[in-house]
Order: C-alpha cells, then sequence, then structure tokens
C-alpha cells in the first residue's frame, strides 16, 4: 500500500517530535517517499539531520527556499503528496491549521495541497481538553481532515491523561487506511470475529484452541481500508487495529451475545473465530488441586453460533478448519449453516 506513495510528514514542536523520527524510517522502508517539514518549534526537539539521514532527503524548514530552481516548495510539496501527515500536532499547530493560516511551510502546504490531511494532536492532556482545543479539533474534521485522537497514558511531564502520541503501528495503519485506493464497501457495515474462545475449567485454567486470531484482524483491516463500519468481535489478545471497533470475549456466550447486539443492521458477516463447540458443565469455584486419580470434566455443547443467524439477511461467510476430506466437510458446512461463502482450510498443511 506504501510502496511509491509520497507522503509529506510534518513535525511540529512537542516532545513527541522524536517519534516522528521512527515513523519517517517506517514510512521510508515500507517503499514510500517521504517529504519532511519541520517548523521552527520542532527543531529545537529534533535536528533535520536525522530525518535527512532516515529518508534519504533533505527535511524542508524554510518557507522561501525553493526546492529548485522553479519549484516553489510548498505548492511542489502540496501537489505531489498523495498524503499529509501531521504528527506530532501541538496545540498551537492545531489552532493555526482551524484558522487556515499559511504562516509557514508546513501550514501553506496543508492549504494547497488536495490529499488528504491526518492529523495526530500530541500535548498536555488539560490542552487537549481545554475547550478551544476541542473547538479547534471539532473545526479540523469539519474542513475534512481526519484527526486520530491522542491516547491515554504517562507524558513528559509525569502527568497521566489522553495526550500521548499514538503508537508508530497505530499511525501506520491509519496511513495505509487513508491511502487505500478502493472504497468500494463504504457505508458498509461488516462484522468480523476472530481468535479462538476460551471455555474456564476453574479460575486458572481453561479449554480453548490453536486459532491465533491473526485471520480475523486481517480481514477486520482489510474491510476498513476499503472504507466499511468494522466491529471486531475478537477473544485473541492481539494489538487492536485502528479505525475499527472492538469487542473482547472470552468465552461462546459472551461471543453469541456480542453479536446479537454488533449484527443489528450488519451487511456482512466473516465468522473467521475459532469458537469452542462445548463448555465445561460446572466451572469449579476454586482451582483443581492435583489428585492421585484421573481427572473427569463433564462438557456440554456450546450453541452454534452461525446456524443461530441463518435468517439474519447478512452475507455471511464461515471458515471450515479441517484434518481429512476438506471439500466435502466444508460444504456440508456451509450447507447446515446457511451460509453463502465459506473458506475451506486443511490445517495439516505446514505453515
Amino acid at each position: 500500500m506504501l510502496q511509491g506513495k509520497r507522503i509529506v510528514l510534518g513535525v511540529t514542536g512537542s516532545i513527541a517530535a522524536f517519534k516522528a523520527v521512527g515513523l519517517a524510517s517506517e514510512l521510508t522502508e515500507a517503499g514510500a517517499t517521504v517529504d519532511v517539514i519541520l517548523t521552527p518549534g520542532a527543531t529545537r526537539f529534533v535536528a533535520p539531520l536525522s530525518f535527512q539521514a532516515i529518508t534519504h532527503r533533505p527535511a524542508q524548514t524554510d518557507m522561501f527556499q525553493l526546492l529548485a530552481e522553479t519549484e516553489i516548495g510548498h505548492v511542489t510539496l502540496g501537489d505531489q503528496a498523495d498524503l499529509v501527515v501531521v504528527a506530532p500536532a501541538t496545540a498551537h499547530t492545531i489552532a493555526r491549521l482551524a484558522l487556515g493560516l499559511a504562516d509557514d511551510l508546513l501550514l501553506t502546504t496543508v492549504l494547497a495541497t488536495t490529499a488528504s490531511v491526518l492529523v495526530a494532536p500530541a500535548m498536555e492532556p488539560r490542552m487537549y481538553a481545554h475547550a478551544a482545543t476541542q473547538r479547534n479539533v471539532a473545526r479540523l474534521r469539519e474542513l475534512g481532515y481526519r484527526v486520530l485522537e491522542p491516547r491515554e497514558g504517562r507524558l513528559a511531564s509525569g502527568r497521566t491523561g489522553r495526550g500521548r502520541l499514538p503508537e508508530i503501528p497505530e499511525l501506520l495503519d491509519e496511513i495505509v487506511r487513508l491511502l487505500a485506493g478502493r472504497r468500494d464497501l463504504a457505508g458498509r457495515r461488516v462484522v468480523v470475529t476472530a481468535g479462538g474462545t476460551r471455555e474456564p475449567i476453574d479460575p486458572v485454567r481453561y479449554l480453548t484452541n490453536r486459532s491465533s486470531g491473526k485471520m480475523g484482524y486481517a480481514v477486520a483491516e482489510a474491510a476498513r481500508d476499503r472504507g466499511a463500519d468494522v466491529t471486531l468481535v475478537t477473544a485473541a489478545s492481539l494489538e487492536p487495529p485502528a479505525g475499527v471497533r472492538l469487542v473482547r470475549v472470552e468465552t461462546a456466550l459472551d461471543m453469541q451475545r456480542a453479536l446479537d447486539a454488533a449484527m443489528v443492521g450488519a451487511d456482512v458477516l466473516v465468522m473467521a473465530a475459532a469458537v469452542a463447540d462445548y463448555r465445561v458443565a460446572t466451572i469449579a469455584a476454586q482451582k483443581i488441586k492435583k489428585g492421585e486419580a484421573d481427572l473427569t470434566l463433564h462438557l456440554v455443547r456450546n450453541p452454534d453460533i452461525l446456524a443461530g443467524l441463518a435468517g439474519h439477511p447478512a452475507f455471511k461467510i464461515g471458515f471450515a478448519a479441517e484434518t481429512e476430506h476438506l471439500l466435502e466437510n466444508a460444504a456440508e458446512k456451509l450447507r447446515q449453516k446457511g451460509l453463502q461463502m465459506i473458506v475451506a482450510n486443511d490445517v495439516t498443511l505446514p505453515g
């Protein structure tokens, strides 16, 4: 998705500016051409040379410096950009963007571009919560800019609150989403399930399976990148993808309840989760101690979640993980559960 893309990375005067060096490195490694613009405040935290060494391109700081003999900086950078990213964005820069000011190279480039603009605020929690900043953030959204909310955590001042710049993987996820060319799922509601459910035996033990959840997460990200409104119901403990509504569950019954709510108005269901077929009839209140004799567990059937959704009008996609008779078993599952499509996986194959 990033190969061959041109990205303007605007860096402003926040202590989080050092993270922008890592972001520029990841973008460059992924094949993007990255033009970095630093505000005067940003140069107090990180040197232009740091970005130049990473991107192999000069970092820009001077609004009146020509990129070439006939190239006006803000016009050229704005015209060439596939995306403009302002990360970190200070309260001061956000205020100037909201007013449409053009008093430095970054702001003039934003005004001169027709590309999408992603703004990632980073500041003290009280500054971000201030009514003036919130008004300016709302104004940016009205102007069509994508604002990625700051995260909760400990800040440079030692305080804890909402003001941290999102981590680089989350920034990359959002950049990829904005650069996605296909938006054919815009307006569609897609529900994806992921991971293997856990059925408790006692307070420390549970029954589960080998599902990692990676397939469901990848499908959710792909649907998001194509413009869908995505809900991911997950039993996996993977890093949540940006721009996706996340619902965490543990057991099959949890997942059933979550899907009952998530499927209201849904257009597509991708059931990539590996839901346990059985659960323990009675969960021990205390840890079961190892004894001399064998241990017998009484298991009861879990509800068949997919079969229970057979009457739902959504387009339903199931998965069949099989060790033998792959196509026959998958075709039978397709019929029994009232699906429109099924993915048949031979899990005995290496990898």
